[in-house]
């Protein structure tokens, strides 16, 4: 089983090139493919994330010459799927469309995890970014988000926030307000987005963070009142709604976003990981798949291994603070 190492031997290792966010030993992309490409999604059928791979393996597997098989492997929040690619042969036929969650987030979230991220797994693409967007009932006076931390810091202990599950970006980002505040908000886990969102429109909650894909129709119709969005960017399906940056929150736990990213076994040759890097954008930089993307609620990025690589450098700290802080780590 992988031991997930310190903060300081997981940083050192990262700017060495010692672990999975380098590539394994440099190799021509010749004959590559040869077989078979599976991408394997670790969540079920239907979703944001299986939706992103579907739409990258139609557009990839002409131009690989290669069928590309989506295969769901869901269970243990991800886990299990992400396991199933970090011990595959390293070949670059094997390859996986998650999320951060599984990608980064986790090796501080579980005690043990039968793979480590940063060792196991080669950073391939960084697909999309994911925004969440803070949301409030509408019965909460507050229309901005400095407002709305005057709002819960006043009433200590009267409020709930909802989440999609312990240990989310919801729930972490909820928390880290919470906390920041002294607001003593209590959380309410549920089983998916779509219940939390309920509840949220019903007022049996306060506050949440949900995906825009969630949030729209409800935010648009009056139902939910859309505070502000995490990221550096507005994003297209909400151009109304400021980032939390905008307006004035500059921590960096409301810069950080989630994403959807490709990753390949770690010891997976540099050059094939490129290739099919390149083959991720090339689909990306397609009029559809953006457009698809983009209503699906994620910011098209498509970044290569190298910016990848430094954009999990540079987030990384601001989530281990996160679970840190919030001490939500699972067994």
């Amino acid at each position: 089983m992988s031991k997930t190492c310190t903060r300081r031997t997981c940083l050192g290792m990262l700017a060495s090139g010692t672990i999975g966010l380098g590539f394994g030993t440099p190799a021509r992309a010749e004959g590559f493919p040869g077989k078979t490409i599976q991408i394997v999604v670790p969540f079920p059928a239907g979703g944001a994330t299986d939706t992103v791979a579907r739409l990258l393996a139609e557009k990839m597997a002409p131009r690989f010459g290669q069928t590309i098989i989506v295969d769901n492997k869901g269970g243990a929040a991800g886990i299990l799927g992400t396991d199933t690619v970090a011990k595959a042969p390293p070949d670059g036929h094997t390859l996986s469309v998650s999320l951060s969650t599984n990608l980064m987030i986790n090796q501080f979230l579980f005690k043990k995890l039968p793979y480590n991220p940063q060792r196991d797994l080669a950073l391939v693409s960084q697909i999309a970014l994911a925004p969440i967007v803070l949301l409030v009932h509408p019965s909460v006076p507050a229309g901005t988000g400095p407002e709305l931390l005057k709002y819960i810091a006043a009433n200590k202990g009267k409020l709930s926030y909802g989440s999609w599950g312990i240990g989310s970006a919801g729930h972490l980002s909820g928390a880290f307000m919470s906390q920041s505040q002294n607001a003593d908000m209590s959380h309410v886990p549920y089983k998916g987005e779509a219940p939390m969102v309920q509840d949220l429109i019903g007022g049996q909650i306060q506050v949440a963070f949900a995906s825009a894909m969630q949030a729209k129709p409800f935010v648009d119709a009056g139902k939910l009142k859309a505070i502000g969005i995490t990221g550096e960017q507005r994003m297209s399906v909400l151009p109304k709604v400021p980032t939390l940056l905008e307006q004035g929150l500059k921590d960096d736990v409301y810069r950080v976003t989630g994403w959807v990213a490709m990753a390949a076994p770690a010891a997976t040759p540099k050059a094939v990981v490129q290739r099919i890097a390149d083959e991720v954008r090339a689909a990306c930089e397609q009029p559809d798949v953006r457009a698809k993307i983009t209503a699906l609620g994620f910011t098209p990025v498509a970044l290569g291994p190298e910016e990848f690589a430094a954009a999990y450098r540079k987030d990384l700290p601001v989530w281990e603070r996160l679970v840190k802080v919030t001490g939500a780590t699972l067994d």
